[in-house]
């Protein structure tokens, strides 16, 4: 008899039980062994519970009620058996007890539970309670036929324990077994190739192809100031020794930190034998620009740059087999995401989104615009997982940003989990000379009086340009540059934000670029939220910020006057009312209140001010008690609990996809993930559901309202009045 774990479906045939237990068995291992070498102490550990569960996870498909849909034999969107309980049942027996082994197993497409309430059912801790006397009956039956189909006994020997952060430990074993899960079934159904070769970091050749590309650069040949201090900075932070497994870096905008950084991390992964680097931006970032010049910098003969420098604007994970293969993994030697994808997937408890945790050890980190990566109440956890990979997971760290905010030394934040110094990696005559010279590019202003729309545009277009004004939310944004647009002319506005596509704001970021060249084109204003304020080389005339964080500020001043060229220089701060159309992103309302105390005592706008405004703003209004809810539940592994609450977005946002023929291919199962990610974008699933915009497949829906290269799907809500409710802010 032939015994089943996956349906024949789309053409493709049954895949036996013995082809799947064996090819994921083969491929968690390798995970785990690739992950366990770089840990600390518990490599040994993740191989040896990764080939437990790996084993016997799917033991209950053999129940024979599971085997008649699996063989196709009868349709079935679900097996009527829970075929996870009998696997967890098998290493909670007396003769083969290993609860680890059981929690993942339980764990592997629902995630783990608190564990907490779990210790609370006894001898059924990872059990599923409404079946689990039924399947002790059977499991001697499941155990028999899978040692006649695999014949590869797990030899009885003593298990180990984690001794590093537990919770860490888990997701890191879930991942292995989970993404060997996922890749063999979507390798069966033809979705994921058989053969995939691993491209290597090469640390070494990319360093030296980067030096060379550094060397022909116009902006570093050019005996000005600026360029000067940019060549410094590359050769400071290539040339940088650490011992420290956490470094920080505080050169400001313009300062070349894209490429000097970059090098650094290339120089420190050759020295400690590290596989991959990640480029971690903030959430609302437009991360193009960092990608194009990795894969111009970085990309050696014969690689296509795609597979070398992988470009992930937003997470792409997705529980259903059907959605399965757009997942987007961490295979690239090079990984330029978004903050929100990154420590998003390290609280995750989703078994779709930790599947490619493992790819994380051994890496090299850069935290850019660290200072915009999470809010303060997220921080004291964030710092936790930090300083846990780098001790445990050898994962090396650059924590950088132009307005760097040392959140590190807030007692508050850190509370018991205390730090050595957190070293700079350039000298500090280096970043005094930088300092000085941005303080002498822009003057900082205030203008008080709230304005509503009408009033900010007119009073915006009577400065000259180009300009550049940043709103703090989506709609705000699309609602100036369509007024504009429609009272002054389309040719006056450029609009850019995250109701554009990832493919429109690139098409929008070049126009922007084209204009600003065209030093005949000058009057015209760029509406914006904060995607514009990093990792983006403009430089406008004239800046405004909408009332926002000190450091945001000092961000959105990067914007102007970049290279230094004139001597007056201005970015204002101004204050917006709600007017029906504009719209208040109250989660900014506490340091926004500080930077106006700020502003209404005359003090100076400068970088020195970030870390103390964070300090400043905990001394308000506290860190909102979530923070130590998620580092207590994180402490006791409550997965559900620390995923819940950990939310770089307070929103919960979904993919929607704005090209018909492409939703078409979705649907079919015919579409890569960097496909689905260019031609959609994410909006909260409050808002989609309200107006009623139809579901593709699980997660992912087809926005079925205007859309247009301008203002993106805000032309939906707002050219037909069909937005009601909050702000949308993403």
């Amino acid at each position: 008899m032939n015994y089943y774990a996956h349906s024949p479906k789309d053409g493709y045939g049954a895949q036996t039980y013995a082809a799947h237990i064996r090819s994921v068995c083969l491929l968690a291992e390798r995970f785990a062994q690739e992950a366990g070498a770089y840990a600390k102490n518990d490599g040994e550990t993740l191989r040896q519970l990764v080939k437990k569960s790996a084993e016997y996870h799917d033991l209950g498909k053999l129940d024979a009620k599971n085997q008649v849909a699996l063989s196709g034999e009868a349709n079935a969107k679900t097996l009527p058996v829970n075929h996870v309980d009998a696997g967890a049942a098998h290493w909670l027996t007396e003769k083969f007890f290993s609860p680890l082994a059981a929690s993942v197993i339980q764990a592997h497409h629902i995630g783990f539970p608190d564990y907490s309430a779990e210790y609370n059912k006894g001898e059924l801790m990872f059990r599923d309670t409404r079946i689990a006397a039924e399947i002790n009956k059977k499991l001697p039956t499941y155990e028999a036929i899978h040692m006649s189909l695999i014949e590869t006994p797990y030899p009885d020997e003593p298990e180990n324990r984690p001794q590093g952060n537990p919770s860490l430990f888990m997701r890191m074993l879930l991942s292995c077994l989970v993404d060997a899960d996922h890749t063999n079934t979507a390798q069966h159904y033809g979705k994921y190739p058989l053969h995939e070769q691993a491209i290597g970091l090469r640390a070494g050749e990319r360093l030296a192809k980067l030096d060379r590309c550094v060397e022909d650069l116009q902006a570093y040949s050019d005996p000005t100031e600026r360029n000067e201090l940019r060549r410094q900075m590359y050769q400071a932070c290539r040339d940088a020794d650490s011992s420290s497994w956490i470094c920080s870096c505080d050169g400001p905008v313009g300062s070349g930190k894209t490429t000097a950084v970059m090098a650094h991390l290339l120089k420190q992964a050759q020295q400690r034998g590290l596989r991959r680097v990640f480029v971690v931006l903030p959430f609302t970032n437009i991360i193009q620009q960092s990608v194009e010049t990795y894969r111009e910098m970085l990309v050696l003969p014969g690689e296509k740059p795609e597979d070398v420098v992988a470009e992930l604007h937003h997470r792409a994970d997705f529980e259903s087999e059907d959605a399965r293969h757009l997942t987007a993994l961490w295979r690239a030697p090079i990984i330029v995401t978004t903050a929100v994808a990154f420590f998003e997937t390290l609280a995750s408890d989703s078994a779709a989104s930790l599947r490619r945790l493992h790819e994380l050890p051994g890496s090299a980190v850069f935290i850019d615009e660290a200072h915009a990566a999470l809010p303060a109440h997220l921080l004291p956890i964030g710092w936790r997982w930090i300083k846990a990979l780098s001790e445990e997971w050898s994962c090396y760290w650059v924590l950088a940003s132009g307005s760097l905010s040392r959140f590190w030394t807030i007692g508050n934040i850190v509370g018991d989990a205390k730090t050595d110094d957190v070293p700079e990696i350039t000298e500090n005559t280096l970043r005094s000379s930088l300092a000085s010279y941005e303080k002498n590019r822009i003057i900082y202003q205030y203008d008080p009086l709230p304005k509503a729309t009408d009033a900010l545009a007119h009073w915006v277009t009577t400065f000259p340009g180009p300009r550049l004004v940043i709103l703090n939310t989506v709609q705000s944004a699309a609602v100036l540059a369509d007024y504009i647009a429609e009272n002054a002319g389309r040719t006056k506005v450029e609009h850019l934000s995250t109701a554009l596509t990832p493919a429109d704001r690139d098409h929008t970021l070049g126009r922007i670029k084209r204009r600003l060249r065209d030093k005949s084109d000058a009057d015209w204003t760029l509406v914006a939220t904060s995607c514009i304020e990093a990792g983006v080389d403009l430089s406008f005339q004239v800046g405004f910020r909408e009332l926002s964080s000190l450091s945001s500020v000092l961000q959105a001043a990067g914007r102007v006057n970049r290279e230094g060229n004139a001597s007056d220089a201005e970015m204002w701060v101004f204050r917006s009312v709600e007017d029906g159309l504009l719209k208040q992103n109250h989660g900014l309302k506490n340091a926004a209140t500080v930077l106006r105390n700020y502003l209404d005592a005359g003090l100076q706008i400068s970088a020195e001010l970030t870390t103390q405004s964070i300090a400043d703003e905990i001394a308000m209004y506290g860190l909102k008690g979530i923070h130590k809810r998620l580092v207590e539940n994180e402490s006791l592994q409550n997965f559900q609990s620390v995923e819940r609450e950990f939310n770089v977005i307070a929103s919960d946002t979904q993919l929607a996809v704005v090209d018909k023929k492409l939703a078409a291919s979705v649907q079919c199962g015919k579409v890569n993930w960097q496909a689905l990610q260019k031609a959609s974008v994410r909006i909260p699933k409050y808002k989609l559901l309200e107006l009623g915009i139809p579901q593709i497949v699980d997660d992912i829906y087809l926005w079925n309202l205007e859309y247009n290269d301008f203002l993106g799907y805000m032309a939906g809500i707002i050219k037909h009045k069909q937005y009601q409710g909050e702000a949308i802010i993403v």
